[in-house]
């Protein structure tokens, strides 16, 4: 038997800043043979750069001997011209005073050598910063494929049987290759989006769009992340926005050297342009499709794919980022530079710490206006939305933490449940000082790890007060009693309840059979529909069957029916 490979997993992620590695328009790619190529497709291999280097070493060498040249014949005209005015000067004339006084001749020679050699020593810089990228990028791919190359091993680690691995596993070993290109062979999920948006900075109104790129490997790690400043947003839509981005996350692949992704988008037109299901025509669109397409023929592998928006948070909290990091700006402050941001529901400049982003959709308010929006919508029963005109995002509990009382949390998390339970399933704790809500299928979950057969016995433990009550009498639960013999030993009920029954009764309140909810009749029909789907006569409580009455009650009273037309009216 051959010994198997193993190598030992470092557990080596691959870690990127918060700017992530990112490629300008000047970047180099490689192709597959490994030669690098500039966006015109001049090869720069090692060769062609050390040829660079000493011709721009050369051009500089000869315009600082031309300028020192020039300098030299400068000085020596400058003093030709002293003796010349010392001269005529000591010379006597009655047409000129002697305290005249000559002006040197005006410069009018253009320093063509001084800017020769600043664009000499600019190239020079951005040379450099290329190499320092490329260095940087070798880097990053090398532990990214060294990543790929331990994880992929340590799967197969796990699929060694138990036997083979007690009797080999401290003979396996599979060293790291580092010119092996692991990534060629791995998917990756790349996640795109590009926002437009109407922001307002100060007293202006401002068009900015962000770019967010996020890539994903075959085990959901991160790879890569961009953000990135969108130009023109001002007269850009937002399917435009989108392509854009395609075509920024599919340049950051291949910077990766990736071939084989699946790109990840939320919105339907993009997706048919991508795919070639819709043709934009000869537009400006149309190129930017033209460009997407040539980018796809690069990959062994490429599958474009629909999402829904809350699959992109990722991406869209990078353009998002992107976004802000223009509408933002520097001013003094009693705690020294603090960034401003504007407000757009009050217009005013807040601390860009003070600012709240909706999750899902990221749009931003100052924490004023935020508490101010959810305080009402808590006080008209509703749950807090997004306040953008449009935006339907959800105000989640957790992040109204920032700004709001910890009460007014508790109300919004109990409400959230509230919707969260259907009525039927709906079981609430028979103490009145805990009244917590439960679902059926959690409040048994729970009791069931502390009593056996509490299914059948109806004993429920409540999840947040612990006390055990009866599900069946909705009372504290009695120990060695049936529910029969508990209401033989108190037949009347507790004082709220009897409170509560004689109120019932005066208003002629209907209990829903099924699940216990009181139903008041304020105006139509006899003919009851419960929160539950419980259909009833609200006459005398009898079931409705196939949508039709079980009893003979009449079905509607006039009275009730022209008392609701009046009020529609």
């Amino acid at each position: 038997m051959n010994n198997p490979d193993l190598y030992e997993a470092k557990g080596k992620g691959i870690q990127t800043d918060d700017e992530g590695i990112q490629t300008n328009d000047e970047g180099f790619q490689t192709d597959d043979e490994g030669i690098q190529t500039d966006d015109e497709g001049i090869q720069t291999d090692d060769e062609g750069k050390e040829e660079l280097k000493s011709v721009l070493s050369l051009q500089h060498q000869l315009l600082m001997e031309a300028k020192t040249l020039n300098s030299d014949l400068d000085l020596a005209f400058q003093l030709q011209m002293q003796e010349a005015v010392t001269a005529s000067l000591s010379v006597p004339d009655s047409s000129t005073s002697l305290d005249a006084t000559v002006s040197p001749p005006p410069e009018t020679d253009f320093d063509y050598v001084t800017l020769m050699l600043e664009d000499i020593a600019r190239y020079e810089m951005e040379r450099r910063d290329m190499e320092e990228s490329e260095e940087a990028m070798k880097k990053f791919k090398n532990d990214m494929n060294r990543s790929i190359h331990d994880q992929n091993f340590a799967r197969y680690i796990m699929n060694v049987p138990e036997e083979e691995w007690r009797d080999y596993g401290d003979y396996y070993e599979r060293p790291f290759d580092g010119n092996v290109d692991e990534a060629r062979h791995e998917g990756f999920r790349v996640y795109v989006k590009g926002l437009v948006s109407e922001e307002r900075m100060r007293e202006m109104k401002v068009m900015v769009g962000g770019v967010g790129v996020a890539i994903y490997d075959f085990w959901n790690n991160l790879v890569l992340e961009v953000r990135k400043k969108l130009e023109g947003a001002e007269f850009m839509s937002g399917e435009m926005a989108g392509v854009e981005a395609v075509i920024h996350g599919l340049n950051a692949a291949l910077s990766l050297d990736l071939k084989r992704v699946t790109l990840f988008v939320d919105d339907f037109m993009v997706h048919q342009y991508i795919t070639g299901r819709v043709q934009p025509g000869q537009s400006k669109m149309g190129t930017k499709v033209n460009e997407v397409a040539l980018l796809q023929k690069r990959f062994t592998y490429f599958q474009p794919s629909l999402v829904a928006r809350n699959d992109m948070k990722s991406a869209v909290a990078l353009a998002r980022d992107a976004i802000v990091s223009q509408i933002t700006w520097p001013a003094e402050s009693s705690y020294g530079k603090d960034l401003k941001e504007t407000c757009v529901i009050c217009f005013e400049d807040v601390n860009a710490t003070q600012m709240f982003s909706v999750d899902g959709c990221f749009h931003r308010y100052c924490f004023s206006c935020m508490k101010q929006h959810v305080e009402v919508k808590l006080l008209n029963a509703t749950e807090a939305s997004c306040p953008h005109e449009g935006c339907n995002s959800e105000v989640t509990i957790d992040s109204c933490g920032k700004f709001l009382d910890p009460k007014l949390v508790q109300i919004m998390s109990n409400r959230k449940k509230e919707a969260s339970v259907p009525v039927s399933e709906k079981v609430y704790c028979a103490f009145p000082r805990c009244s917590a809500l439960m679902s059926k299928s959690e409040v048994l979950q729970y009791t069931s790890t502390v009593i056996l057969g509490a299914e059948q016995s109806g004993a429920r433990k409540c999840v947040k007060c612990h006390h055990f009550f009866c599900f069946n009498c909705k009372v504290p639960w009695h120990y060695n009693m049936t529910c029969f013999d508990y209401k033989r030993e108190n037949p009347y009920p507790e004082k709220e309840d009897e409170m509560f029954n004689s109120l019932a009764n005066k208003k002629r309140w209907r209990e829903c059979i099924k699940c216990k909810n009181v139903v008041e009749l304020a105006e139509g029909c006899y003919h009851i529909t419960c929160r539950c789907g419980y259909e009833f006569c609200y006459t005398c409580g009898a079931p409705w069957q196939n949508k039709k009455p079980t009893c003979n009650c009449p079905i509607w009273d006039e009275r009730n029916i022209i008392h609701g037309q009046r009020r529609m009216a």
